[in-house]
């Protein structure tokens, strides 16, 4: 039977980013500290359970008493303008950096071997980019194969609307990696460097 360190070790290890060692750090400093970090921690996971969502308009992470999120409902947004990521923490990148003020478009994944375009949100993306309101489609895609075969097939798919310019960005994002990885001054020049 498994110990409830090791339970709590391999729940903690299934997290990106945090592989057995880091996992076993952070489950001994949850155990070990009375100070109610634990109960915090359990009661932040559940309230998140119950109320965080996705956003019904871009795909991106809300809670259920506004939905759609802040970013969609903010009459400031500038409608003309649809960033396309990949994931929800994309959002949250580019958010920090404070650089871009459109509308975001979160796919749910990418092109890969393991993911087929059946799997992601291009129905809407098509949908809202061909809604006359939108101009600019900015591809936001991790700079990877997968990123490039992404971006490649939403290209493909929107480039042929009159009146409607495909972008990708451009200089700035490191090869093989994502968005939420980028520090804000690099997403600055790679959105203003689109192309």
């Amino acid at each position: 039977m498994e110990s409830p360190i090791d339970t709590l070790v391999r729940a903690l290890s299934r997290l990106p980013g945090l592989g057995r060692r880091s996992a076993e750090r952070a489950a001994f400093a949850l155990v070990r500290d009375r100070g109610g970090v634990l109960e915090s921690l359990r009661d932040a996971l559940e309230r998140a359970r119950e109320e965080v969502c996705v956003c019904e308009e871009c795909g991106g992470f809300t809670v259920k008493d506004a939905n759609p999120c802040a970013i969609c409902s903010d009459a400031g947004r500038d409608k003309t303008i649809l960033c396309v990521v990949e994931e929800p923490g994309d959002i949250v990148a580019l958010e920090r950096a404070g650089v871009y003020r459109g509308l975001y478009h979160v796919l749910g994944g990418k092109v890969s071997s393991a993911d087929s375009p059946a799997d992601m949100r291009l129905d809407s993306l098509v949908r809202r980019a061909r809604n006359g309101i939108v101009k600019e489609v900015v591809l936001a895609t991790a700079t990877d194969m997968e990123g490039d075969a992404t971006a490649a097939f939403i290209e493909e798919t929107l480039g042929h609307n009159e009146g409607l310019a495909v972008t990708r960005l451009a200089f700035g994002l490191p090869v093989d990696s994502g968005i939420v990885y980028s520090d804000p001054v690099t997403l600055k020049r790679a959105l203003a460097g689109r192309r």
